[in-house]
């Protein structure tokens, strides 16, 4: 097998890996309370993101056998095969669990074809296309849902450390790819990159209009997200997790003006 398809395949497996934990999660939020607002809000993100994903798998056709076992887990068969109303959340749950096990499943042939089509051409993951470093992409995808998760789940404090890690690494990721001697401003800092502080590269990104003013919104626990140790004394409320997560998805603007 080619090595760009393997690699390809691995990254796709480790994702999907991700959204089947997460589907457990929100399956067993539902089953102890299908009414709770969260555990809704959880599985129409995760449902979201699984769709996207099978949509890159499926090469974005919808005859697909991959897209079709997706679009038929939302619906309730009668018993002459004819589809009928709507399955119940905890059901439809279930069912996309048992279709990403089955992508899972295909991607790990190894005598023949996976289950990936014409969407291998293109890298992925698809929100984070813009990184440079190629090894970077599958982290950050990954937490960016991690850090959706945890904002559903009311765990600001992981989500706003989680989306400003995020930041830093693509910005950290286009200042590396812009070079140390295009980044050259007067009493600015010398060293490489990665020794930089968080703020420096956030006001070296934008004053060489890699990003825009985005960040100025940041709160100050975000700008000092890893300068307290972990100090469980900060507080960061629900705001300030929403806004390094605006802030973040702007930035990704920035970095992918095509997006």
């Amino acid at each position: 097998m080619d090595e760009s398809l393997k690699a390809q395949i691995e990254t796709y497996v480790s994702h999907l890996d991700g959204l089947i934990r997460r589907g457990c999660q929100v399956r067993d939020m539902l089953a102890t309370d299908p009414s709770d607002k969260s555990a809704i809000a959880a599985t129409r993100a995760w449902q979201e993101d699984c769709g996207v994903t099978i949509n890159q798998l499926s090469g974005g056709s919808k005859a697909h056998w991959l897209a079709r076992s997706f679009s038929e887990a939302f619906l309730m068969r009668s018993e002459a095969g004819s589809a009928v109303e709507g399955a119940s959340p905890v059901d439809i749950v279930k069912r996309l669990l048992d279709v990403l096990e089955q992508a899972v499943a295909s991607l790990s042939q190894k005598d023949e074809g996976p289950v990936v089509s014409a969407s291998s051409e293109a890298p992925a993951p698809h929100r984070f296309d813009f990184v440079h470093n190629p090894t970077l992409r599958p982290v950050v995808e990954q937490a960016y849902a991690d850090s959706r998760h945890a904002f559903e789940q009311g765990d600001y404090d992981l989500a706003l450390r989680t989306s400003c890690g995020i930041l830093e690494a693509i910005v950290t990721d286009a200042l590396e790819h812009k070079g140390l001697s295009a980044l050259a401003v007067a009493d600015g800092p010398t060293a490489k990159v990665a020794d930089w502080s968080f703020e420096t590269r956030l006001a070296v990104a934008e004053s060489k209009g890699i990003i825009r003013g985005g960040c100025a919104r940041l709160p100050v626990v975000a700008r000092t997200y890893r300068d307290d140790g972990g100090n469980d004394a900060t507080t960061v409320s629900e705001r300030d997790a929403r806004l390094a997560g605006q802030v973040l998805r702007v930035v990704m603007r920035d970095l992918d003006p095509g997006r």
